[in-house]
């Protein structure tokens, strides 16, 4: 959301140079002067800025992976592209929609505003749809009344900050059309007494309110997420993750679809 404010910032400004210089200064100048080095970068600028801004706005943007939270399906280093506009074209900054496409799916891979602070984007994948009603018991899910199938893939180690090497319990869990992997630990959430996490650890079912959705990491007890900080509002939204462009320790991962 910052890079967005410094684009159109800089965008305004040599465009407002530029305009200057052709309503004014082009005018005064006389014939064979150059033309001074500011308006000279503005125009070269401008153009330039204004497709990035364009691009990044309402196509597709780059964002990094910073944490382990959706591993095995991200890791920690992956550079990867978010679909803007499969949610719906949204004024920058203030991401009002104006022009709608369609809504989050179950099993959605978003990138969304952190509802407690907007100006942090984060990255998580989409259980719960508006109207759902959701149980987690026994770290398994429960959407509709309908427990979600999932097959033992065996044990995934990974190494965590400070050199520490994790062992966790892989599955493939069937979550709508999509078939993804998660990772499960032998550890119990601490939650705050009004968290959906505690109403989860008491066995309480949870309906996603509308217009909002509910949002988990893949590697579920390593995930700050909805059952963190609640559900994350429909205004929120930015885009859908679909490729990872890059990751400089792990060559093979680059061209990866995400799912």
């Amino acid at each position: 959301m910052m890079f967005a404010l410094f684009m159109i910032v800089i965008l305004l400004i040599t465009g407002l140079i530029w305009l200057v210089d052709i309503l004014v200064l082009s005018k005064k100048r006389a014939v064979g002067v150059s033309e001074p080095m500011l308006v000279e970068y503005a125009k070269s600028f401008f153009p330039v800025i204004l497709v990035v801004f364009f691009v990044r706005s309402f196509i597709v943007e780059p964002f990094k992976i910073p944490s382990g939270s959706m591993m095995p399906t991200l890791l920690a280093g992956d550079y990867i592209l978010v679909n803007k506009f499969t949610y719906g074209l949204r004024v920058p900054i203030v991401n009002h929609t104006f022009i709608k496409v369609s809504q989050p799916t179950r099993g959605d891979v978003f990138v969304f505003h952190y509802p407690p602070e907007p100006s942090i984007d984060y990255i998580k994948r989409v259980v719960g749809l508006p109207g759902d009603r959701i149980s987690y018991k026994d770290k398994q899910l429960t959407i509709n009344g309908k427990k979600l199938d999932t097959q033992d893939m065996g044990s995934y180690e990974y190494v965590m900050s400070g050199l520490n090497i994790m062992t966790a319990k892989q599955y493939k869990e069937q979550l709508g059309s999509v078939r993804h992997s998660i990772l499960i630990h032998d550890i119990v959430g601490n939650y705050d007494a009004d968290a959906i996490g505690s109403k989860f650890a008491n066995n309480e079912e949870i309906i996603v309110p509308a217009g909002h959705y509910l949002a988990m990491g893949d590697n579920r007890d390593n995930s700050s997420d909805s059952r963190v900080w609640g559900f994350v509002p429909e205004q929120n939204l930015v885009g859908k993750a679909f490729f990872i462009w890059m990751n400089f320790d792990q060559i093979s991962r680059i061209g990866s679809a995400i799912h």
